[in-house]
């Protein structure tokens, strides 16, 4: 079983290491948290309190690597992350900070931040909460921590960290540093105006494709795992990109489709609609694929949601039909927001004549209000043609359905397989030429379309007012 590539896998919530094989068969997998942890104060200076668990999950990498069947055949290693992230090293590659983008931290210097990004004309990264702006991370922690920030010598957006720990080549990329970062403007193809004002371009070492086969194994990652020292490191990819990218190699020319790829974030892919129809107040933005294609994208905490909606009893519940029954009978509503960033940023979570909703009936609501956010972003996008789901929604037994129901004359196509980034897997690495995706069962209307049509209108009567178009006037961005 030769030529195994191991995938590093690092989610919000979650981290997997999974091999696969060159037909695409996933051969063995594990998994674990993705945790947040506290921070080690920053001496004399006001400190972040969050930190990702980086050696955590290189101590469980290791093991895993080094435990794992089959490892004398791995011949490749490619990270894949979440975005929003980033790892800051010093003098001799020492990691000084790993930032968590929910730390309220970075909120300490909001209103000056504003007053100096690009305008979201140009950069299409709308201004989110926290550090979910890489550029308020950087701006925060070199405006509060001025000590620290004179010891960091590199910046890594996190995949690009992994395959740096890995290979000891360090590299930057696109789908990292185009993803609602601030740092990037994607139609110039280039660093911000902030980052090239600010003098942050120089902390970030030079940029290389997702592809990109940096070079083999550090000695001692090779000794600690007993994988080949001339095991290859890809630089490494963003996690949604990646489930973007699994669809775009695999679509025939010229068709017209939308991914919903969900997880911790359901991030909605629409390559095919205007950029004109991107509003930053509702945490739209454009993403760069792989390839360097601009990508129309809108987003909102799914996960999460859901699991605040159906509660600890209804998350492990199953949705079902009877529960979908009485969540209608009862009127029952889930108006947003129960997560930061999406569509309401600043509206506080509510359900309405919900209480006496059975488990199943509450994992109903939380599917149908995340088919309901979908439906309305679809919407404010501006999509047309298929629309393809991965994920947890794809395996949802009502998720599809629902969004069937919404929007009857869509084709609604959710993918059969649990890990739909093989393709991507299998592209990036040049392990073998992704097959064109086969015709996937194509999900049908639920008897009761008609009243959740209604249902949704009146949803869409509750909800609360959009947010204003900016927070603040678009200006020339620094210059």
């Amino acid at each position: 079983m030769a030529g195994l590539i191991a995938v590093l896998d690092i989610g919000k919530s979650n981290t997997r290491l999974f091999l696969v094989a060159p037909d695409g068969g996933i051969i063995w997998s594990c998994a674990r948290a993705s945790a947040a942890i506290s921070c080690a104060p920053l001496p004399g200076e006001p400190t972040p309190a969050l930190a990702l668990d980086i050696e955590g999950i290189e101590a469980w990498l290791l093991h895993a690597l080094g435990t794992c069947p089959h490892r004398q055949q791995i011949r490749a290693i490619l990270p894949i992350a979440h975005g929003a992230a980033m790892v800051l090293t010093g003098s001799g590659g020492k990691v000084l900070l790993a930032p968590d983008y929910e730390d309220p931290y970075f909120e300490r210097c909001r209103a000056e931040y504003e007053l100096l990004r690009d305008p979201f004309s140009e950069s299409l990264s709308p201004n989110l909460t926290a550090g979910l702006n890489l550029g308020r991370q950087i701006f925060t922690l070199q405006r509060l921590a001025p000590r620290f920030f004179t010891k960091v010598e590199m910046i890594l957006t996190y995949p690009q960290y992994w395959a740096w720990r890995l290979s000891g080549v360090a590299a930057s990329e696109i789908t990292s540093l185009g993803c609602h970062t601030d740092l990037w403007l994607p139609a110039q193809g280039g660093f911000s105006h902030l980052a090239r004002a600010m003098g942050w371009t120089g902390y970030f070492p030079p940029l290389q494709p997702a592809s990109h086969a940096l070079g083999g194994l550090r000695p001692e990652i090779a000794a600690a795992t007993g994988l080949a020292p001339g095991c290859t490191v890809f630089c490494g990819i963003h996690d949604s990109n990646a489930s973007y990218l699994a669809h775009l190699v695999t679509q025939p020319a010229g068709k017209d489709f939308t991914v919903v790829s969900s997880g911790t974030w359901c991030v909605i892919f629409a390559p095919a609609a205007p950029l004109a129809n991107l509003r930053e107040a509702e945490d739209m933005l454009c993403n760069l694929d792989a390839r360097g294609g601009l990508v129309p994208t809108a987003r909102f905490m799914a996960g999460r949601e859901y699991a605040a909606i159906a509660g600890p009893e209804g998350a492990r519940a199953t949705p079902t039909l009877e529960g979908l029954a009485c969540v209608l009978a009862a009127g029952a509503l889930a108006l947003p927001s129960f997560a930061p960033g999406g569509p309401f940023p600043e509206a506080p979570g509510q359900m309405l004549a919900a209480a006496a909703l059975a488990p199943e009936g509450r994992a109903a609501l939380a599917t149908l209000y995340c088919a309901l956010m979908v439906d309305n972003s679809l919407e404010r996008l501006g999509v047309s043609g298929a629309i393809l789901i991965d994920g947890p929604l794809a395996a949802s037994p009502l998720f599809p359905r629902i969004l069937k129901s919404l929007r009857p004359d869509a084709e609604i196509l959710p993918a059969q397989s649990k890990v739909g980034i093989i393709p991507a897997v299998l592209w990036l690495t040049a392990a073998a030429r992704p097959a064109p995706s086969g015709t996937p069962a194509r999900s049908e209307a639920l008897p009761n379309a008609a009243d959740l049509r209604a249902y949704r209108d009146r949803w869409r009567q509750a909800l609360p007012p959009r947010p204003s178009a900016e927070r603040r006037p678009a200006g020339p961005g620094v210059s």
